[in-house]
């Protein structure tokens, strides 16, 4: 029982590791130029990785953008499209805007959280 356990666990880090993988863009590129992406038995394991989904195992991500990554992985078109390293490229800049967009969002909310909190205690 306790191999098993050992088992399982060795399992859960390695597939957490490849699914977080699967947010870089360039990593995905590199996969669809060596020709993963048309090896039916990988992309099997593509849609079955798509358990990370749960919230149980979602939580556990540090790049849930991988998430979304994966779930365009089950669609032909994109896996075909990967091979052109100007669609990684592509994906890689959506990726730093939304991330540079996000967190000048957050600053700003946290600065507002800040100002009213500082209005709350010069107010009592």
């Amino acid at each position: 029982m306790d191999t098993d356990d050992t088992g399982n666990r060795l399992r859960f880090q390695l597939e957490l590791e490849f699914v977080q993988c699967l947010a870089n863009p360039n990593y995905l590129n590199f996969l669809a130029q060596r020709g993963y992406f048309k090896d039916k038995a990988f992309v099997n394991y593509l849609k079955y990785l798509l358990y990370w989904k749960e919230p149980e195992y979602a939580k556990y991500l540090k790049y849930p953008q991988c998430l979304h990554m994966l779930e365009l992985l089950q669609y032909e078109h994109f896996r075909k499209e990967l091979v052109n390293a100007q669609c990684a490229k592509f994906i890689d800049e959506q990726q730093i805007l939304h991330w540079q967009h996000y967190s000048r969002k957050r600053m700003r909310l946290q600065q507002a959280l800040a100002e009213q909190q500082q209005q709350n205690t010069s107010v009592k």
